[in-house]
């Protein structure tokens, strides 16, 4: 295992790289106001953020990435176009897998750029790319905004698609719900009683939920049970969809033909197009390249267009050495009206080094 010496010795290489790519260099504070940044950060991120508190600054947590913290610094005061690099620890608790580091170094490249996605998506993947040159590693790409998409374009209630929305990162969830809305699955028997209602609502409320949070919740439920199920054809779509495991040609073709019967993911697939011929662009071999339809589902859920990451090669047990993806949706919600196209990627240099010495 590589000592700390060595590890913050690889960062700072690292963050020389991408400065010499044109990006500053930015040290966001290791405490992170928490009540904003934990809901960015999705249901994982939450469970796993060190939090704590004092009367002055209230709520506080140790940074879990820097993404968001420089995506804050820039919504705030940065020009365009921008890009940073910043190198640090960040803190994850691992109350489930004692075997992952709860505390690690990670470097980053980012890049906010509204003149041409595209590019600013393959600049960063070849930069990264080219940091990861010796590392026994395999890269893998993937596109959230095609899923996202789809379930825009599903002809079902608004509730329906939004449920669907909000669980894309949880797959399992995600096909529990898909499922339920296509009436392949039996409704849970205590929903059935409460709608049909069999369930005394005249007890004692328990918990945090007020009597009229629980009314509006059980219209909801009648709402959709009123609805028709999806239709077998747009199922079997994102069925379809999620398979598309190929090199990005041969994925490409998949996705035109599919977008043939699911117009709506059509924009989401020209952007791949783009994205392709602009990493060919970077001189990257994209007949080699993997692109994986379902890729990034367990990731940040802040991303929302093209992802990425790189696998290392015999050791499945590790996460990636390193990641990124398109967050244009982050800067909307932190840019108090503004926005613009950002993207950007991470690496983990104690792993790099650790798979670099490997016999």
């Amino acid at each position: 295992m590589p000592t700390r010496f060595e590890t913050l010795a690889k960062a700072a290489e690292l963050r020389a790289l991408f400065e010499a790519h044109g990006a500053v260099a930015v040290e966001p504070p290791i405490l992170q106001p928490a009540d904003t940044l934990l809901d960015l950060y999705g249901e994982d991120i939450r469970a796993r953020a060190y939090v704590t508190s004092d009367a002055l600054r209230g709520e506080q947590m140790l940074r879990p990435d820097f993404t968001v913290p420089v995506v804050q610094m820039h919504m705030a005061h940065g020009a365009e176009p921008a890009r940073y690099t910043y190198a640090g620890e960040v803190f994850r608790r691992q109350e489930h897998d004692p075997a992952r580091a709860n505390e690690y170094v990670q470097v980053g490249f980012e890049i906010f750029d509204r003149a041409d996605p595209a590019a600013a998506d393959a600049e960063v993947f070849a930069t990264i790319a080219a940091a990861m040159q010796g590392v026994p590693a395999k890269p893998v790409t993937g596109d959230i905004g095609v899923l996202m998409a789809a379930v825009a374009g599903l002809r079902t209630t608004q509730r329906r698609k939004d449920a669907l929305m909000r669980h894309i990162w949880r797959p399992r969830r995600f096909r529990t719900l898909l499922d339920r809305f296509a009436g392949r699955s039996d409704v849970p028997p205590t929903r059935t009683a409460l709608l049909a209602g069999e369930v005394e609502m005249e007890a004692p409320l328990l918990g945090l939920r007020t009597r009229d949070e629980i009314e509006a919740r059980i219209a909801a439920l009648a709402e959709d049970a009123a609805a028709p199920p999806l239709a077998e054809g747009q199922v079997d779509l994102i069925e379809t969809l999620l398979d598309v495991r190929e090199t990005m040609p041969n994925a490409l073709s998949r996705l035109h033909d599919l977008a043939v019967d699911l117009p709506e993911i059509a924009p989401a697939v020209a952007r791949i197009g783009a994205r392709a011929e602009a990493l060919e662009a970077q001189g990257i071999d994209t007949a080699q390249l993997p692109f994986e339809a379902s890729y990034g589902r367990t990731s940040m859920e802040y991303y929302d267009g093209f992802v990425f990451g790189f696998r290392a090669v015999g050791r499945p047990e590790l996460p990636s050495i390193a990641s990124g993806g398109r967050y244009d949706a982050l800067t909307r919600r932190l840019g108090s009206g503004g926005e613009i196209p950002a993207v950007g990627g991470v690496l983990r240099p104690g792993l790099m080094l650790e798979l670099e010495s490997a016999p």
